[in-house]
């Protein structure tokens, strides 16, 4: 077996992971607003989040077929450069004051962001099944310098000013600036990981098939839906809450806007800061209780928004929130890619972030109604209690031995 770069590999996965994130905190922490500010809908100000996490779900789902088929690296690179495509349509749409940019620059946004994330598939290739979950963490890892790129950049840009549509015009452009970067260092990335993949698998047993199996026979493999049950509602759960803390922060707690960003930032941070440990851990315990411990803090942060209305306070229940997201995303990321083939992990991850994006878009409509009509109380413990949800099936389901595969 040849020397293989994977931990070049993984080092610059991170990278790429970096920059999304950076995007990404600009669309979590304004995304809403900018939507409310071009439309003057206050009642639909969950729209523009739900906006992008649909095209994020769809942009999964055939990024994720797509990866499979054409390899993990011209995909990923594919998806920054549409989040940049994105990202100037929205600035161009906030400078002009026009939905026609900000609704298709939202849907570009969710699509690449929703592609980049798939990253984990190729970190998932690159490590056996006893470390799986480290290598997952470890590119993961990479959105933690993402928590400070992030603030860094956009910070100083809204500091002082009036929110209003002009404000929004240079953030947007950096933010496809961003993207562009992304595409140069996935490039550098090789050989691609879905290689790396065939070249360490170990031989299948000799009854088992060797042919990438459709989507519906891998959802019937025991193990397979209780990781996507809960996959979906960590998703859901913390991208609907997360895209509302900046409309919450903002006009219920009355803060200024600029102080979104650190708080987005330690939500970020909770996500990615710990991954390492994480990764760890989950490789340790297993999957199922790393899954239910996830659930479980996810539920008690989105509870604590009802009390916590300063900015640290929602600093540290937004940092929970990315915890309890952190564990229960690690932990199903491998599971699932240990019940799946190198040529059947795109389109299971790409299902798994599909579903998880399009019932967070429905959940951002449904909690941004909520909070407009009822408060911060509806969102917080409605937020909970889906999290909740997914447990009874997790205690009484184990996960069979990882899926064997043929090297190449």
């Amino acid at each position: 077996m040849p020397d293989l770069p994977i931990r070049r590999n993984t080092a610059l996965l991170s990278a790429s992971m970096a920059l999304n994130s950076a995007v990404f905190q600009l669309v979590a922490a304004v995304s809403s607003i900018t939507f409310v500010l071009v439309t003057g809908i206050e009642g639909l100000l969950g729209l523009g989040p739900a906006i992008f996490l649909v095209s994020s779900a769809c942009g999964s789902l055939v990024s994720g077929r797509a990866m499979d088929r054409f390899g993990r690296v011209p995909v990923i690179a594919t998806g920054f450069a549409v989040t940049s495509v994105g990202s100037a349509l929205t600035a161009l749409g906030a400078a002009t004051a026009s939905w026609a940019g900000v609704v298709p620059g939202f849907a570009l946004l969710g699509a690449g962001a929703g592609t980049a994330a798939l990253a984990r598939t190729a970190a998932g290739d690159m490590y056996p099944a006893a470390r799986r979950a480290r290598g997952i963490a470890w590119v993961l890892f990479g959105s933690v310098f993402g928590a400070i790129l992030g603030p860094a950049v956009f910070s100083p840009i809204f500091a002082g000013k009036d929110v209003e549509t002009a404000a929004l015009v240079v953030p947007w452009l950096a933010a496809s600036g961003i993207a562009l970067l992304g595409i140069v260092v996935v490039l550098l990335v090789r050989p691609d990981p879905m290689r790396i993949a065939q070249l360490i698998a170990p031989a299948p047993a000799a009854d088992e098939p060797t042919h990438a199996a459709p989507l519906r026979e891998i959802l019937r493999r025991p193990g397979v839906v209780p990781a996507l049950v809960a996959s979906l509602a960590s998703i859901a759960v913390m991208v609907s809450v997360m895209n509302l803390t900046g409309y919450v922060v903002v006009e219920h707690r009355h803060h200024a806007q600029h102080v979104v960003f650190p708080i987005i930032a330690a939500h970020v941070l909770g996500m990615f800061g710990l991954v390492p440990v994480v990764g760890t851990l989950v490789d340790r315990i297993g999957r199922a209780p790393a899954l239910v411990g996830g659930l479980a803090v996810i539920a008690v942060s989105c509870a604590g928004l009802q009390w916590g209305e300063g900015v640290w306070a929602t600093g540290v229940l937004l940092f929970g929130l990315g915890l309890g997201w952190n564990v229960s995303y690690v932990a199903a990321s491998a599971q699932l890619v240990d019940l799946s083939r190198p040529t059947e992990r795109g389109k299971l991850l790409g299902f798994g972030d599909f579903s998880g994006s399009m019932l967070g878009a429905a959940f951002v409509l449904l909690g941004g109604y909520a909070l407009d009509e009822l408060g911060v109380y509806a969102l917080a413990f409605g937020a909970a209690a889906a999290a909740l949800l997914p447990v009874g099936v997790l205690l009484t389901r184990t996960a069979p031995p990882p899926v064997r595969t043929e090297p190449a």
